[in-house]
Order: C-alpha cells, then sequence, then structure tokens
C-alpha cells in the first residue's frame, strides 16, 4: 500500500517538475522546493492534486510541514489513517 502511494505521489509531483528536473531525482528525501525546483504556485497545485488523488484535505500546517516527498507521504498516511478511524 505504501510503494502505491509513492508511486502515486511520484506521478503527481513529475508533473510539476521543471525541464531541467529529472523524474529519476524524485526520492524519498528530495526537498520539493530545493533539490525538485518546484516553485510555491506548483506547490499548491501538487497539494490540490494529492487531496483529490487520496481524497483527504491538507490544513496550511500541513502544507508547512511538506518539505520533502516523505512528509508528504507521512501527512497523507496520518490524514488517510483518520479517516479510517
Amino acid at each position: 500500500m505504501e510503494k502505491e502511494r509513492y508511486q502515486k505521489l511520484k506521478e503527481i509531483v513529475q508533473t510539476y517538475l521543471p525541464d531541467d528536473v529529472s523524474e529519476d531525482t524524485i526520492q524519498l528525501e528530495s526537498n520539493f522546493t530545493q533539490e525538485l525546483n518546484i516553485n510555491s504556485a506548483n506547490l499548491v497545485d501538487i497539494v490540490l492534486d494529492v487531496e483529490d488523488t487520496f481524497d483527504i484535505m491538507l490544513e496550511n500546517e500541513d502544507m508547512d510541514g511538506m518539505q520533502t516527498v516523505a512528509d508528504a507521504l507521512k501527512i497523507i498516511d496520518t490524514k488517510i489513517a483518520s479517516k479510517q478511524s
């Protein structure tokens, strides 16, 4: 299940990668703005896509905490878990 979420997240992120960044660059520890060169407008788009794809709602503090791909996955997992309980 976690691998599936990571794959979905990767697909979302690669849509917004600038031309000079390869999709191979997307790793768990990749920082969205520093390593993947994703600007803040695209980061908002990623958040919206994540909400749609995983059927969750992200708060402002969640977005502030989404520095890396791993952070995003952790937030997604937490939101999905709290929705199921």
